[in-house]
């Protein structure tokens, strides 16, 4: 046997032990996910309490330029939207003022653009979450191409499940849109984050993979400070966090703006 083979073999060997040790399914804290990341953009987590008594909601948006900073998370009702903190210093209102958060019926959607609007329209008709985001696709800011992520909840017979989209460019010239979409049943104590931006860059590098696996407390203040600290200090504009009894269908929001 000559040298090659026998060290194709052992890398083989190897490949395989790494991957037998690898937990695929780690959770991790949304701290050792973010804390060391300048910036991830704007982000959406959806889960379950360890207690399986409630689900988790969190949004939050971060920026670098002063038009993307000039930002508030303003409650009204159900729905949360985004206000200018000072209008006069608005550039171009159309990709950062949007609802992140709309409620209808059952389901309540989560999302980094109007898109929140197309999935609220299709779900109203009785379509469904992927055929309302086949519609759209990734932001125009060339060359970034923003993704456009989205989340919806559906609650029934006191539990849930949710689904998960990101939609992106298929290459540096945004020349085409890729769909992806994922489905979760709920699990008690595990939450899935995605996140427009794998990190800070020029241009930014979009998301990559699927959701990442993330651990959700039962305490929404412990949460709501957890995702704040660890977000970087001078990108971080806003996060909103909500909890939803799955027993009585009661809420507890917690809503955060560096702006204030």
């Amino acid at each position: 046997m000559d040298s090659a083979s026998q060290g194709g073999r052992t890398g083989g060997k190897e490949f395989a032990e790494r991957t037998i040790k690898m937990d695929i399914y780690q959770v991790d804290s949304m701290a050792a996910r973010i804390h060391d990341n300048a910036y991830v953009g704007r982000g959406i987590v959806i889960g379950k309490t360890p207690d399986a008594k409630k689900a988790a909601v969190a949004y939050f948006i971060m920026g670098r330029s002063d038009n993307s900073r000039n930002r508030v998370f303003v409650e009204k009702g159900d729905e949360v939207i985004i206000h200018p903190f000072d209008v006069s210093k608005v550039e171009d209102p159309s990709l950062i003022i949007y609802s992140p958060i709309k409620k209808w019926e059952n389901k309540l959607i989560v999302t980094n653009g109007d898109q929140t609007d197309t999935v609220y329209d299709y779900i109203k008709e009785g379509k469904g979450f992927s055929e309302a985001l086949e519609t759209r696709e990734f932001e125009p800011d060339a060359p970034n191409f923003t993704p456009r992520i989205s989340g919806m909840l559906t609650f029934e017979n006191k539990d849930f499940s949710y689904e998960m989209s990101i939609l992106k460019s298929a290459d540096a010239k945004g020349s085409a849109c890729n769909r992806y979409t994922f489905s979760y049943a709920s699990l008690a104590g595990v939450g899935h984050f995605i996140h427009t931006y794998a990190h800070d860059g020029n241009p930014l590098p979009t998301f990559q993979g699927e959701p990442e696996r993330v651990a959700i407390p039962d305490d929404i203040d412990a949460f709501t400070k957890e995702i704040w600290e660890n977000l970087n200090e001078e990108n971080k504009i806003s996060l909103y966090v909500r909890y939803i009894d799955l027993e009585t269908g009661k809420t507890e929001n917690r809503m955060m703006n560096k702006n204030q």
